[in-house]
């Protein structure tokens, strides 16, 4: 039996931005729709407090796809050789069980997280939205700028970080990179003043992002957090928006953004408006008018690797990349 192996290059290879986002589109539509098993994620945490390793399973009705993702979240390695996600994404067989496809976990979600995000900002930011603020300069920065050009029209960008010099590297590096100016500034409310979209990709556990500071009619994409205890925005920015998410079973347990304004009762279970797979079966209305604010808060999901595990897997297949090696699993005929 043999097993895709594909690493982080090879990842971007195959599952490139421009295809990402309309397979995110179908997979969250799919979850919503009810064609998907969706477990919340396990987590093991260091007796320290200094990193986590998560499992995040699925499944996938429609292409029916079966894998998991195990990935290791380390926040001290920002600033190091080391990326903050690590791990692997495991694509099965469904009729038998075997393993298709182990591949790597850190550039998936760098694509996927982004797509996502793409997909929320096509459905709730005013279609002339074009002054792009981004708070962190790190891989997540990197992928949502390249979203939000597929989104929209992007006229400026600013961003910010938590030291100048690596907004300006940042900046350098990404304004060659797309052919377009991106503007190093000293703060996060330098960044988001009179910015119509705000991605928060930072991986703060304080608010980085404030209500008073957020225009009438922005939509912000908030990803950095992923657990209850950690915030990139503070209670007044989520109170003022309307707030949309991947799935809201994980946001009333693991969005810190959402639970620590509820434990200040501030909001309730209420405050979310729904997922976004729901604004696209029709479900739900998305942004009612020019000057709301709307919030999609992104925790990512598991069939969102599935998805893009099960993209990669036909397209290496079909291009004939990847490396096919021999694995375990299957039963010799003299058994």
């Amino acid at each position: 039996m043999k097993v895709l192996f594909v690493n982080e290059p090879g990842v971007h290879a195959l599952l490139t931005m421009e295809a990402c986002v309309p397979l995110m589109r179908d997979t969250l539509r799919s979850l919503s729709a009810g064609d998907a098993v969706l477990p919340l994620r396990t987590k093991v945490g260091l007796p320290d407090g200094s990193g986590v390793l998560g499992l995040m399973p699925g499944y996938l009705g429609e292409p029916e796809s079966f894998g998991v993702k195990v990935l290791s979240v380390m926040p001290g390695n920002h600033g190091t050789q080391f990326d903050s996600h690590q791990g692997v994404v495991m694509l099965f067989g469904v009729e038998h069980g075997e393993p298709l496809a182990i591949l790597d976990a850190t550039a998936i979600t760098a694509i996927r997280t982004a797509a996502v995000s793409g997909v929320a900002t096509k459905l709730l930011a005013r279609e002339d939205a074009g002054d792009l603020a981004i708070l962190g300069s790190g891989v997540q920065a990197r992928t949502h700028l390249e979203a939000m050009r597929i989104a929209r029209k992007i006229r400026r960008v600013r961003v910010a970080s938590k030291e100048l010099e690596r907004a300006k590297a940042f900046a350098e590096r990404e304004s060659k990179k797309h052919a377009i100016s991106v503007e190093p500034v000293a703060s996060a409310r330098e960044a988001v003043t009179g910015a119509d979209i705000i991605c928060t990709c930072t991986s703060s556990r304080e608010p980085v992002l404030s209500g008073e500071w957020i225009s009438p009619g922005a939509h912000i994409n908030a990803v950095g957090s992923s657990v209850p205890s950690a915030r990139e925005l503070d209670t007044a920015a989520v109170k003022r928006s309307r707030l949309y998410v991947d799935r809201r079973e994980s946001t009333v347990n693991e969005a810190g953004d959402f639970l620590i304004a509820k434990r200040e009762g501030v909001i309730d279970d209420d405050h979310i408006v729904g997922e976004i797979g729901e604004v696209l079966i029709g479900r739900l209305a998305g942004r009612r008018s020019p000057e709301e604010v709307t919030l999609f808060k992104s925790l990512g999901i598991a069939v969102e690797d599935v998805a893009s595990a099960r993209h990669i897997y036909e397209k290496a297949k079909k291009t004939k990349t990847g490396r096919f090696l021999e694995f375990g699993g299957s039963r010799h005929a003299n058994d």
